[in-house]
């Protein structure tokens, strides 16, 4: 195996702690993954020697790429220990039954959305509630709903003053939030 490729997180990151845990992790997982690519390759000149009439000559080729297989997989199961990935189960399923990963994230997408669309509905019935509902208390009682929206007002004036207090408006439009110690 290529000693470039052998380095640890801890070496990349250096002492200074300059890499992030995602350089890390994405450094780990390129490692594990052209850790498999070698494996591969391994495992194709395997099958086409054993493909292949075993000659003496060709079983003398077949040992260090066995060997050649054994370290690649010794790498992957070290480098594999610095990769923090947690894969659905159900996509594992997927691949065991031969169906296209994608299948899962496109179902997961269309169930936030079924999701959505059924909290947004309540959302709006609610709106629709306290609308009737501030109808008939206007109706009924007039003095206190026009009360009740002069409280609201001055409320949401407050909250929009702290909200504009608490906010900076950078060059590019956006708006910094100043934290609250």
């Amino acid at each position: 195996m290529d000693p470039a490729h052998n380095t640890s997180a801890a070496e990349i990151g250096g002492s200074n702690g300059n890499a992030t845990v995602s350089d890390d992790s994405k450094e780990s997982l390129d490692q594990v993954i052209n850790s498999i690519n070698k494996s591969l390759v391994v495992l194709h000149q395997l099958h086409l020697s054993l493909s292949s009439s075993l000659t003496p000559s060709s079983q003398l080729h077949l040992l260090p790429r066995l060997n050649s297989l054994v370290s690649e997989l010794n790498s992957i199961s070290k480098l594999s220990e610095k990769c923090n990935i947690q894969i659905p189960m159900e996509v594992l399923s997927l691949i065991d039954d031969g169906k296209n990963p994608d299948e899962f994230a496109r179902d997961v997408l269309n169930s936030c959305v079924a999701r959505n669309q059924a909290t947004k509905g309540k959302t709006d019935a609610f709106k629709e509630l306290r609308k009737h509902i501030l109808e008939e208390l206007e109706e009924t009682f007039p003095d206190e709903v026009d009360k009740y929206r002069e409280i609201r007002a001055t409320s949401a004036a407050v909250s929009t003053k702290r909200l504009a207090q608490s906010q900076t408006v950078l060059p590019n439009g956006d708006a910094k939030v100043k934290s609250e110690l």
